[in-house]
């Protein structure tokens, strides 16, 4: 799968692994908006775990996560295309282009997010 796969939609891409105490706490306001934007976006959480489904899958049972599904990058191809660190979230338009990127943990519900959201048209 690759990103090119969601095009015709917003996209939000959350890069995270299960080990980042900032990416887990993150997870439920992440699926909470991945829930309520359904209709208008698409919200992704890729795991950059080196141990991949392994490890990814059995910690998405125990969250009980609703509305994300858990996708692996376990050669962090990703995380190093976006040159960045954990957690990391861009946002891209329906065309596919970049708009905005947060770099660190952000509450998913709250005026921030909702601000970025906005923003973009979301």
């Amino acid at each position: 799968m690759t990103l090119a796969s969601f095009r015709g939609r917003p996209l939000l891409v959350n890069l995270w692994a299960t080990w980042c105490a900032p990416c887990v706490a993150e997870m439920p306001t992440l699926d909470a908006l991945a829930a309520k934007s359904a209709e208008r976006m698409t919200v992704i959480a890729v795991a950059e775990d080196l141990q991949g489904a392994e490890i990814v899958d059995p910690w998405f049972q125990k969250a009980g996560l609703k509305a994300l599904q858990p996708y692996i990058d376990p050669q962090n191809g990703l995380l190093d295309a976006a040159n960045s660190a954990l957690p990391t979230s861009i946002y891209y338009d329906a065309e596919g282009r970049e708009i905005w990127r947060i770099v660190g943990a952000i509450d998913w519900q709250g005026a921030e997010a909702k601000a970025l959201l906005a923003e973009a048209g979301t």
